[in-house]
């Protein structure tokens, strides 16, 4: 089977047979879900621009497809199909369509997808607290769980959460989003622990300001549906000068992080969170 070779290929290159393939994920399988727009996006073209077979997947079945084209013509092994990570149900048949796609073996599993709700904590009702949990933290810990016998099956194998700076620090109106993301931190730590002795790693890429699409504001009901990382004007404003970078982040420098963590050269990192902010967690002067 064509995937077999590519996994045969791969385990070659990340066992140093090859020291080029060190910085090559060819041969390598990657799921990433949330893959058609923002920071998915790019961690799907950073992975394929690596050498990887990706699926990715989506609840809209028009950007999927879209992308999916796109995907073609520049010549990436992508595949994908739609999906509602929020439902147990859909994430079963997510990782069915993996284990075919894929005969059974994945090398690496990117849980990017993830929501919030910017209302204020008193105003949060349960239906917002379960909406957001079980994007941003369910979804990550069920699809590891069923990725678990693939990944240890791929012989060498990462995981990487997208998680945000805001399950490090406070911010106004996102008490649950920042919950969510801060158990997902430290299911970083217990994964990486716990599955290090069969050869899968686990790390985690928190993102601060990140320009992407997701600055979309949808008001229902006085409730406002946002992603942290994506940014309107004003924000950009107000954040700017809280990053010693002095700007906010792309896409892209998020991607690239998540790529080098799925490499063979970064074998020994394992149970880390990592902050692509520009320096904002770390700056005082705020």
């Amino acid at each position: 089977m064509l995937f077999s070779y590519y996994m045969m290929r791969w385990k070659t290159m990340a066992d140093g047979e090859n020291a080029a393939g060190r910085w090559s994920l060819l041969g390598a399988t990657a799921l990433v879900t949330g893959g058609t727009k923002g920071i998915g996006h790019g961690i799907v073209e950073e992975l394929a621009r690596l050498g990887a077979a990706v699926h990715t997947c989506s609840r809209n079945e028009a950007d999927l497809n879209k992308c999916l084209q796109k995907w073609e013509a520049e010549g990436f092994k992508v595949t994908g199909s739609i999906c509602d990570v929020s439902s147990p149900d859909e994430r079963e048949k997510l990782m069915e369509k993996v284990r075919s796609t894929f005969d059974g073996r994945l090398n690496i599993l990117v849980c990017n997808a993830g929501t919030g709700i910017l209302k204020p904590a008193t105003l949060q009702t349960p239906e917002d607290y379960r909406y957001v949990m079980s994007i941003n933290l369910d979804s990550a810990f069920h699809l590891s769980q069923l990725a678990y016998p693939h990944l240890k099956a791929s012989g060498r194998a990462s995981i990487v959460f997208i998680s945000s700076v805001v399950g490090f620090m406070a911010v106004d109106y996102l008490s649950v989003y920042g919950a969510s993301k801060g158990a997902l931190n430290q299911l970083t730590r217990s994964l990486a622990c716990e599955w290090a002795g069969d050869n899968i790693r686990t790390n985690c890429v928190a993102p601060g300001t990140i320009r992407t699409p997701l600055t979309e504001q949808k008001r229902v009901e006085h409730r406002v549906a946002v992603r942290f990382e994506g940014c309107n004007d004003d924000f950009v404003t107000k954040e700017t000068h809280r990053i010693p970078l002095g700007r906010v982040g792309e896409p892209e420098e998020v991607a690239a992080l998540v790529g080098f963590l799925c490499l063979p050269a970064s074998r020994y990192i394992n149970g880390q969170v990592i902050c692509a902010d520009g320096g904002r967690t770390v700056n005082g002067n705020i």
